[in-house]
């Protein structure tokens, strides 16, 4: 007998996890399936039989919270030379605040100028450990897991701070662990992992050798290229939608081409109203010949920065994200928006009958050319322009590789947007390049994502 415990930690490993086929790859191949859900329990009721247990969530003290920064800063210090993303995250970690933490952070800095050797870092995880070893959230979760019988752990992002104990606790019970590679740039641009996995499912080659460079102690045998499942619905047909569906849904004109602008969060996609007012703009004065024009915002937030659009330009079709908020009070609070089943079979459609592409350096990229269709990025701020600078950007790694594959293509202003829209419109002959491209950041097809995942995971248990 051997019983998975599958991990769901946000809404985006929802719908990686349990709006994919993954579940049922993953009962053929255990006896048993837990999930072990940081979600409530409620959002599973309607797409599965498995038992479902809902965790407590972990919230921080300052000592976890002060050893699990000095772990991730280590980490950046360690792998910041020639490493424009790590660099990044350096300076947007600094803190000037006159607070506990930002006193605590400030010390971190410091502290990590001289310790900041992978030995010095899973000293930092040594110590943040003990911070909740004995801690009643942790007692809960090695009840849970040896009640459970639980033979392997699954977890579907490695990131998350308050996975840390759970990870710990099946340590403690000698229970292995493996953890899925959470995005594209996880790796090459974010910090530390909450903690040590025995085992890492990664999408690609590439993902692989940038793991195995980043974390110096895990061993090669110990990672397995599997894809992702992020994408795995654009090749299930219960996803599928008509076209007239697609064209009646967001009442566009059949007769049209249809371009689609997918947002960013505000975090890091500060200039996407500018966008989507360049294009209305061109499409209004004819630069663009008449085009529908559809908007899709970023489930990961309220898409209140857009009002004044919504109202300015009425020809606009707006997509907004059917993510429910299902819980709040949440350390991260984004982390408990779940998407709908009707969301996904819009975004697959979105992608499907959609013409062209336009974002700013988004993972949006990658869906869209899955279905071959060309892709603008957008990038007009720069350092010294006045605009949020996005153009610093082209140097973080896992943008270097799209850059390099010309498979998009990069426009720094109104008038090579405009250019760039209208040829790929009319003269798009790019298939080659973001094949290519797809097959470097997905190694394995989608159709077998599922089923490859469930089998390595069941050899590991």
């Amino acid at each position: 007998m051997k019983t998975l415990g599958l991990v769901i930690t946000d809404g985006v490993g929802f719908r990686n996890f349990i709006l994919s086929d993954f579940l049922k790859e993953a009962e053929q191949q255990f006896d048993n399936v837990i999930i072990l859900s940081c979600l409530p329990k409620s959002v599973y009721k309607t797409h599965t039989d498995c038992q479902v247990i809902e965790l407590d969530v972990f919230t921080e003290g300052y000592a976890t919270w002060f050893f699990r920064k000095a772990k991730e800063i280590a980490h950046l210090k360690l792998h910041a030379k020639g490493n424009l993303g790590i660099q990044d995250n350096l300076k947007t970690n600094r803190s000037t605040l006159k607070t506990t933490r930002g006193y605590g952070t400030r010390f971190i800095y410091k502290l990590t100028t001289l310790f900041h050797s992978e030995k010095a870092i899973q000293k930092f995880q040594y110590f943040q450990n003990k911070t909740f070893a004995n801690h009643t959230i942790t007692a809960q979760y090695k009840t849970i897991l040896e009640e459970e019988a639980i033979d392997l752990l699954f977890f579907t992002h490695q990131r998350p701070p308050y996975i840390a104990p759970l990870v710990y606790a099946a340590q403690q019970l000698k229970i292995k662990t493996a953890a899925f590679i959470f995005s594209w740039d996880n790796l090459a641009s974010k910090g530390r992992m909450a903690s040590s996995f025995d085992y890492y499912l990664v999408w690609s080659t590439l993902m692989k050798k940038d793991l195995l460079q980043f974390y110096s102690t895990i061993q090669d045998q110990h990672v397995k290229v599997v894809g992702t499942p992020q994408f795995e619905p654009y090749v299930l047909p219960r996803y599928k939608t008509s076209k007239a569906d697609f064209i009646k849904a967001f009442r566009l004109d059949a007769s049209l081409q249809t371009i689609c602008f997918s947002c960013g969060d505000s975090s890091t996609s500060k200039n996407d109203e500018l966008y989507i007012t360049t294009i209305a703009e061109a499409i209004k004065n004819q630069q663009i010949p008449a085009v529908n024009f559809i908007v899709r915002t970023s489930p990961a937030e309220d898409p209140k920065r857009f009002d004044a659009l919504v109202k300015g330009f009425p020809f606009i079709k707006w997509n907004f994200p059917k993510w429910e908020q299902v819980r709040a009070n949440h350390q991260e609070s984004w982390s408990q928006r779940i998407p709908s089943t009707e969301d996904v079979k819009q975004l697959r459609a979105l992608l499907e009958y959609c013409d062209l592409n336009i974002n700013m350096l988004s993972t949006m990229s990658l869906d869209f050319m899955l279905f071959d269709k060309p892709v603008i990025n957008t990038i007009f701020g720069n350092a010294t322009n006045g605009l949020y600078d996005d153009q610093r950007f082209l140097g973080y790694e896992h943008i270097m590789h799209v850059v390099d594959s010309k498979a998009t293509r990069i426009v720094t202003t109104t008038a090579e947007l405009i250019q760039a829209v209208n040829h790929d419109l009319t003269k798009d002959s790019n298939t080659k390049n973001r094949k290519q491209l797809i097959a470097q950041q997905i190694g394995v097809d989608l159709i077998s994502t599922s089923q490859l995942t469930a089998k390595t995971l069941m050899q590991w248990s």
